[in-house]
């Protein structure tokens, strides 16, 4: 794509998001949206499914807890959510820039399964370490390429939510 076609982006996206940011600023309340996400209990075997917004998603057991590999993990899942924001507010921010970006994104995390299966009391369950990395082609110096990691770190939603571990309740109610 040549400046003019980033240019171009660049005046869009802003265009696109000048009367937000400024609604936002006038009435702060107006910016905290609730998203939502819903599943359904698979009475028939271990899994969840999950409606997104273009399909319906069955998540169940990874192979190293006794699944066959035949239904999304949601371990995967969360680092598919990872890698979809991070790219998403790096071409974002980008596009503010006026930078052109190109490449690949790849997360990935460990996990100790002792702990998910409780075979073993001291190993955590959940991811005990994720990194995101970033493959990029681009025509940016390094300085540029600095801020754009700095802003894409500092507005991916995703990653920000992983790394502040906001307060999280769990509820629960019966039919009975």
């Amino acid at each position: 794509m040549s400046l003019m076609d980033s240019a171009a982006r660049s005046t869009a996206l802003k265009d696109i998001q000048a009367p937000l940011k400024e609604r936002y600023r006038s009435d702060p309340t107006s910016a905290v949206v609730t998203l939502k996400a819903d599943g359904e209990l698979d009475g028939s075997g271990v899994a969840c499914r999950v409606r997104t917004a273009t399909a319906l998603a069955e998540a169940g057991l990874h192979p190293a807890t006794g699944g066959d590999g035949t239904q999304l993990c949601s371990g995967d899942m969360l680092l598919e959510a990872l890698v979809a924001c991070a790219g998403v507010t790096l071409r974002a921010v980008a596009t503010a820039l006026g930078l052109e970006v190109a490449g690949t994104v790849h997360a990935e995390g460990d996990l100790d399964f002792r702990g998910t299966l409780g075979v073993a009391k001291d190993a955590p369950v959940g991811f005990r370490d994720i990194r995101l990395s970033f493959d990029l082609d681009t025509t940016a110096d390094a300085e540029q390429v600095a801020t754009l990691m700095k802003l894409t770190e500092r507005y991916c939603v995703v990653l920000q939510t992983l790394v502040s571990s906001p307060s999280t309740s769990v509820q629960v109610s019966t039919a009975s």
